[in-house]
């Protein structure tokens, strides 16, 4: 096998962890072809057999659908652990740590949460397991893209209001942000980023190869300095991770 097809969901987080991924494909001598395309169209990219590792699924149960039978993927490994939530800029938190604070006395926190439309659903079930619409607060859906650079300038700003957003991600590089307690599990599960193979080909993969993937650790912390070097410092996928293997990112 000298060519891998590797599918990545059209994020930069995915393109990171993907191009990180491919780091090691490429230390096999392994040519890489890749696909990136949204939830849907992906799923019927794997469904033709068009992707043979795809990089990453969040398990439990984000991106369940991909382990769909009739789709032909196994997954294995973890290299990270995704989880969603609420933060605030650490310079406004002002003694703010749980969200069971904001229904009872939300001090100056902005009434107007902000929401990337990808996790709209997940904001209205915190929103509803606490109250929040009683406490005055409101839900402004936007797209994702704007939605992130609202929260980057929250953040730059040191604003007193909600952020909500998966990690690991840029947001969340150099710990800047407070993320609110959920006494009540309304965030939902914390997710495994897995890699997929299809069933298909996986007898054909090197097996050192399987291995040493099957071992690659991430971590969120890594992810979140990648996303943060292509979002802010305009550099590529490739060069990020590049960065990363070289000790230039974080250290490994």
């Amino acid at each position: 096998m000298t060519t891998v097809t590797l599918g990545h969901l059209d994020t930069s987080v995915q393109q990171a962890s993907a191009a990180a991924v491919a780091r090691v494909l490429e230390a096999y001598d392994l040519e890489i072809e890749y696909v990136s395309a949204p939830r849907a169209e992906m799923e019927e990219h794997v469904r033709r057999g068009d992707v043979d590792l795809f990089v990453s699924a969040w398990l439990l149960d984000v991106d369940a659908a991909f382990l769909a039978p009739e789709l032909g993927m196994q997954a294995f490994g973890q290299l990270y652990r995704p989880a969603f939530g609420w933060s605030l800029p650490e310079a406004a938190a002002c003694g703010m740590t749980s969200l069971a604070q904001l229904a009872t006395d939300g001090g100056a926190v902005g009434r107007e949460i902000v929401t990337p439309a990808s996790v709209l659903d997940r904001v209205r079930q915190v929103v509803a397991a606490y109250n929040l619409t009683e406490a005055g607060f409101t839900i402004a859906a936007r797209p994702d893209a704007e939605a992130f650079d609202h929260a980057a300038h929250i953040l730059e700003s040191g604003l007193p209001e909600i952020i909500p957003a998966w990690q690991p991600s840029f947001l969340h590089y150099g710990n800047r942000l407070i993320q609110l307690d959920d006494p009540k599990g309304a965030y939902g599960a914390e997710q495994d980023a897995r890699i997929l193979v299809r069933s298909a080909i996986r007898a054909e993969m090197d097996s050192d190869l399987m291995d040493e993937l099957d071992e690659l650790t991430l971590g969120n912390k890594v992810v979140s300095a990648l996303d943060h070097a292509m979002r802010s410092e305009g550099m590529s996928a490739e060069d990020a991770a590049e960065a990363w293997q070289r000790g230039k990112l974080l250290p490994r």
